[in-house]
């Protein structure tokens, strides 16, 4: 009714103005907190959640146990609500509301279930309802054995596809509110566990089963989380990267107990979850029998980068590999991992600087005359006198990429015995010629 009839009738009632996007916004907090449960979650506006509890319901003893969870949780945080678990998505939504009997439906027992219920147990259009309870259908029993023919030229081919769905005929897929990662492994406690023994116990405990299932695939994770959802309803995480693929349990434990120490368990953490959102294979190296060393393949060099780059953070280790480019700067990329192979060698023809500045610092020179090496430079307000240089090498710029000048890189010595890789950009008879200093040799 309108606002002022029904303060006519009620004068002290209490109005609220409506907030886009409410139930939404509500539901979708609540599925990520019903992650703890299983981590497929997804919203079913207006008013519910549909969890895929496949491989779940087992860690907390039973079906009908793990529903009273579920229930028993959410009841504590405010919220009233009906549940159902049943072999399809359609029969436990129907279940949890028109349902009268158990609401843990056996497995192979749906279909019977749904029998009882009312239309609107099937999540139908308006208008297929109201032409059901006309023809007096008001059971799914009283019209689920029609001919499917029939059906369909009366209320139309929506109609059956719910049909199917209830009955497991066609598959029902949701959309959970966070991607599901494809290696996770998942330990609940009976108690919540507040010891740092305790979150050991639990990282030890899915380690090893996650290793095992990647093992038998023959991958390795490079990238893993390990999560920890306390009663608060707050998640604590860190998380490990490898340089290689790896399913070492005692390797992949030292790399997080470097950082367990930062895990607040608070009043206590009631779900662990380890998750490797990155994969790759895995498959067994071949080892010299004579020689003692196998270079970067060796795993224990790698092992030794991951808790090095574990413990200093991620981008403090590099590795570079040759790139087939004339300028310096370019010569030379990152490699994104240990296996990375090198295509092009190494250019040992010319003397190259260890430390190269990025970008080249300009500087000013003296140069007694074209070509020569120059006498004097200034860096950064310090004056250098050259004793020893060596000189010029050209390198031209790489039409296909930029058009500019050419370089002309000479090494030269100053009287403190520092050597530096100097470069004039252009030709000395050109007027907008400039002096770079580009690098330091050791």
């Amino acid at each position: 009714m309108a606002l002022a009839d029904a303060r006519a009738i009620y004068p002290d009632l209490e109005v609220l103005d409506d907030q886009p996007n409410l139930p939404s916004k509500l539901l979708k907090r609540i599925a990520e907190w019903c992650i703890r449960f299983t981590p497929t979650v997804a919203i079913d506006l207006p008013n519910g959640l549909l969890f895929d509890a496949t491989g779940c319901s087992h860690l907390w003893g039973s079906d009908l146990s793990y529903l009273n969870e579920i229930v028993k949780k959410l009841n504590a945080r405010g919220y009233d609500v009906q549940a159902a678990m049943a072999d399809t998505a359609g029969v436990a939504w129907g279940m949890a509301r028109f349902g009268k009997q158990s609401l843990v439906i056996p497995t192979g027992k749906h279909i019977e279930a749904l029998m009882e219920l009312p239309p609107e147990a099937l999540r139908l259009e308006t208008e297929a309802l109201e032409r059901l309870h006309k023809l007096g259908l008001h059971q799914i029993k009283q019209f689920i054995s029609m001919p499917r023919v029939s059906l369909r030229r009366r209320f139309g081919q929506p109609f059956l596809q719910q049909l199917d769905k209830a009955i497991g005929q066609e598959i029902e897929i949701i959309e959970p509110v966070q991607p599901v990662v494809p290696y996770q492994e998942r330990l609940p406690c009976l108690e919540p566990i507040v010891t740092a023994t305790g979150i050991e116990i639990a990282l030890q405990t899915l380690l090893e089963t996650l290793c095992i299932r990647l093992q038998q695939e023959q991958k390795g994770l490079r990238t893993s989380l390990f999560k920890c959802y306390r009663i608060d309803g707050k998640m604590e995480q860190v998380d490990i990267g490898t340089s290689r693929s790896s399913h070492h349990v005692d390797h992949l434990f030292k790399l997080f107990a470097i950082k367990l120490p930062s895990i607040e368990p608070s009043l206590g953490i009631e779900l662990f979850v380890l998750e490797a959102p990155k994969v790759e294979e895995h498959l067994p190296q071949q080892e010299s029998m004579w020689e003692g060393s196998s270079g970067l393949e060796d795993a224990r060099l790698s092992e030794l980068i991951d808790r090095l780059s574990n413990k200093t953070g991620m981008q403090t280790i590099h590795r570079y590999l040759p790139d087939e480019h004339y300028w310096p700067e370019r010569s030379y990329k990152p490699a994104s991992s240990l296996q990375e192979k090198v295509i092009s060698p190494w250019r040992d023809d010319c003397l190259r600087p260890l430390k190269l500045l990025s970008p080249p610092e300009s500087i000013q020179v003296t140069a007694p005359i074209p070509d020569y090496p120059p006498m004097l430079f200034r860096h950064r307000g310090k004056l250098h006198k050259v004793v020893k240089a060596d000189g010029p090498e050209r390198i031209e710029q790489e039409w296909w990429l930029q058009q500019g000048q050419h370089r002309d890189y000479y090494r030269v010595e100053d009287e403190e015995g520092s050597r530096y890789w100097i470069f004039r950009l252009g030709h000395y008879d050109d007027k907008t010629f400039q002096w770079f200093l580009h690098g330091f040799f050791a």
